[in-house]
């Protein structure tokens, strides 16, 4: 194998760890962006697991008088 051949050789490596890099940092955007719906959905749920749980503070309440 000559110099070239190994040339051309590392240079198609090269360029597919390029694509590999590419292809991995735009599935990263997108995992970063479900992770930032799911932080909203955290949120929406526990603000109404919140509501829910001062609603059963006033049935107890109400049932105790």
């Amino acid at each position: 194998m000559g110099a070239r051949d190994e040339g051309e050789l590392l240079a198609q490596e090269l360029d597919n760890v390029g694509h590999r890099v590419v292809a991995l940092e735009a599935r990263i955007a997108e995992l970063e962006a479900l992770i930032a719906r799911l932080e909203t959905a955290a949120d929406a749920t526990a603000r109404a697991l919140e509501e829910v749980s001062s609603h059963w503070d006033a049935v107890y309440r109400a049932m105790r008088r």
